[in-house]
């Protein structure tokens, strides 16, 4: 019960359930799941204003041919913010945990990358409007960032690794294997689409029969060809079709009346799903989906920065100890050349034996691989704790400026502490993202149950269309007149010129109307069968998966409120061996200088005391660290530090965060003199 467990932040399979969770005084839902507090959505829906809005396309009343122009999406800040120049002074960075998070805010590429994920889902809704299928979202937690080890910190729970992971509003499981989500009959076309044909043609053919050919080897024919369409398809599941076709033929063959011969058509059809793809409810989902998916997509940007604030408050205080760990050592060091110094003086006017000097030789010796070790890790922690809050580390100056922590994390009780724990896992329920995922990612999958649900239907379409022709044109002075054997004499066919030939277009002259129904009705019907029923084992395995999140908040709050109590007891405890070690290395000094010790029991309890440090050391950001991960299970760690997710959304913080809890660096204390009445152990 000492740490809290890593959350399980990548674990988002297949979509989740209704409301549930488990609480002992909750009702019970129709699914005889119990039921659990609704989570808090992410607010607001669009967490930033971009120079483009990627919902809405281009227009064509500005610029006609803007649709069909390239979209430019700028170029990321690839510099440091300003506010990193601004803390460096005299060669050195001297760091709050306040600046650390609102540089990681402003500069860290995991959030950087999350960022734009906002954008890519807007991008999917701007599809679905259109009637496309969704190309989904990855909503994974970003974690390239490098957590860092230390040799100062052996306990305390959070996160800090560096794996990645990827999910996906809207998609289906990572890997090879497919999910329903996205099935079901595909949507009608939602954008109109015009079509043209423009051709002109000659042909001057040879003729194997002259017979049909009026005696001529050869015909030569030119056709002009201009036909238009135009198609659009609607929510309800109807498809306008019209055609408007016109061709214009000259021709040398005395078989044809007419040259040049125009004819002219159009026909309007209308086709309508009865069955499957009836209706907005089908051929709708994917706009109902991509909203989903952008609110999933702006609860995983709050994950992230949760996580990577979380991550660099790891960082911070595994700094704080990397520092105190090599000042300790300094002291450490000093103190064991002192006592050599001494006894070298010592030995000199023979007042002690040669090999007690030989032992606090080795003693230093032993202190300056020891500081050199912890030198090395607290240079490894800055450079750990710069690539957190910067974009880049190519400035020498700053790359080689080391990096001062200036905040101490205080020891006050913290509400959490004494908050009833099922409090605290209703607020965890709540605040989640997770949670908040899990029931968004549900709604998909029950969009897409009714969707599969329509797909085991027969295809069955109504259509009806309306449509005419016009046939026009001038006498073809090579037409023959096969009862006399000469050619007409002129003025035997009327002309028609084009206009005409319209008119007789839309005067239902020579109409072309009708209606029918197709029907497709799969006999066996075995795919739809098998998508459907998987669909709905995977909105049962989603469900389950829902009460497995709130199972696993549940223990993960526990647990983090037990560590919290265990860390003040370790810390106390720590703090006391600390007193204790620093109280028996000057006791034992004392009675060095006055000959009633030996260079050997003064040794021994300047380790005695290193060791008490670095338990210290360790117990203190075990403690910090472990309060860090309860904010971040309860998400309230933007609340508490008074972080605008817009503001981390937009990439510029405007207000540094405020951190409760901090106190100031403190100097090192003398041992403290021994009373007859020992005060009373802390509580």
């Amino acid at each position: 019960m000492g740490s809290t467990p890593q959350q399980g932040f990548t674990q988002q399979a297949t979509p989740p359930a209704t409301p549930p969770a488990s609480s002992s005084s909750a009702g019970i839902t129709a699914e005889g799941l119990p039921q659990a507090p609704e989570p808090k959505l992410t607010e607001p829906l669009f967490l930033r204003s971009t120079a483009r809005d990627y919902t809405k396309p281009k227009s064509h009343f500005t610029n006609p041919i803007a649709p069909y122009t390239a979209i430019t999406v700028p170029m990321p800040r690839l510099a440091n913010s300003s506010q990193l120049d601004s803390l460096l002074k005299d060669g050195k960075i001297y760091l709050s945990l306040s600046d650390a998070i609102a540089l990681a805010l402003e500069n860290n590429y995991d959030i950087a990358i999350a960022r734009i994920n906002l954008d890519i889902a807007d991008t999917d809704l701007l599809r679905a409007r259109a009637g496309s299928t969704l190309r989904g979202v990855s909503t994974g937690i970003v974690a390239n960032t490098l957590g860092g080890t230390t040799s100062t910190i052996t306990g305390g729970g959070g996160p800090g690794g560096t794996s990645s992971s990827a999910g996906g509003g809207g998609t289906g499981a990572s890997g090879l294997v497919l999910s329903t989500n996205g099935g079901g009959p595909l949507p009608e076309n939602l954008d109109p689409v015009v079509t043209s044909q423009l051709e002109y043609e000659t042909v001057n053919q040879p003729q194997s029969n002259t017979l049909f050919s009026g005696g001529l080897t050869s015909l030569k024919t030119n056709t002009s060809t201009y036909n238009f369409g135009y198609t659009q398809g609607f929510l309800t599941g109807t498809q306008l079709g019209v055609t408007f076709n016109n061709s214009r033929v000259t021709t040398d063959n005395p078989f044809s009346d007419y040259s040049p011969d125009i004819t002219t058509s159009f026909r309007a059809t209308a086709t309508q799903h009865l069955l499957q793809g009836f209706g907005w409810g089908v051929n709708g989902r994917f706009i109902l989906q991509a909203k989903n998916d952008r609110r999933i997509t702006d609860s995983a940007f709050r994950q992230q920065v949760l996580y990577t604030v979380n991550q660099v408050e790891n960082i911070y205080w595994g700094l704080v100890s990397a520092y105190e760990d090599e000042q300790a050592k300094e002291r450490a060091l000093a103190q064991s050349t002192q006592l050599t110094s001494d006894n070298r003086k010592q030995l000199e006017i023979g007042t002690l034996a040669p090999l007690d000097v030989v032992n606090s030789d080795s003693t230093v010796a032993s202190d300056k691989q020891a500081l050199i070790v912890s030198q090395t890790n607290l240079e490894y922690q800055q450079l750990i704790m710069k690539q957190a809050i910067a974009r880049t580390l190519n400035d020498p100056a700053l790359s080689a400026a080391p990096v001062i922590p200036t905040d101490r994390v205080g020891l006050d009780r913290l509400p959490e502490e004494d908050t009833p724990v099922e409090d605290l896992v209703k607020q965890a329920y709540v605040n989640n993202p997770q949670i908040e995922q899990a029931i968004l990612n549900m709604k998909n999958n029950e969009i897409t149950i009714k969707a599969e649900k329509n797909g085991l239907l027969p295809t069955v379409d109504a259509y009806a269309f309306y449509g005419a022709s016009g046939l026009g044109g001038a006498q073809n002075p090579s037409a023959i007149n096969f009862n006399t054997g000469k050619a007409y004499d002129a003025g035997s066919f009327p002309s028609v010129g084009y206009g005409t030939v319209l008119k007789d277009l839309f005067n239902s002259s020579a109409p072309d109307k009708g209606v029918g129904v197709n029907i497709t009705i799969p006999l066996r019907n075995r795919t739809a069968q098998a998508d459907q029923a998987r669909s709905q084992m995977e909105y049962r395995q989603s469900q389950m998966r829902l009460q497995q999140i709130y199972t696993q908040i549940r223990i993960q709050v526990i647990n983090a409120q037990y560590a919290l109590t265990n860390d003040r007891a370790q810390v106390s405890a720590a703090q006391a061996a600390h007193d204790y070690a620093n109280q028996s290395l000057d006791a034992e000094t004392k009675k060095y200088k006055l000959g009633a010790s030996t260079t050997a029991n003064v040794l021994q309890q300047g380790r005695n005391l290193a060791t008490a440090e670095n338990n210290l050391l360790s117990a203190t950001a075990a403690y910090a660290k472990d309060r860090a991960a309860l904010q971040q299970l309860l998400s309230t760690t933007l609340d508490h530090y008074g972080i605008s997710i817009e503001s981390a959304a937009s990439g510029t913080v405007t207000q540094a965060p405020v951190i409760p809890g901090l106190t100031a660096p403190k100097a090192p204390e003398a041992p403290k003199p021994i009373s007859a009445t020992p005060p009373p152990p802390p509580q």
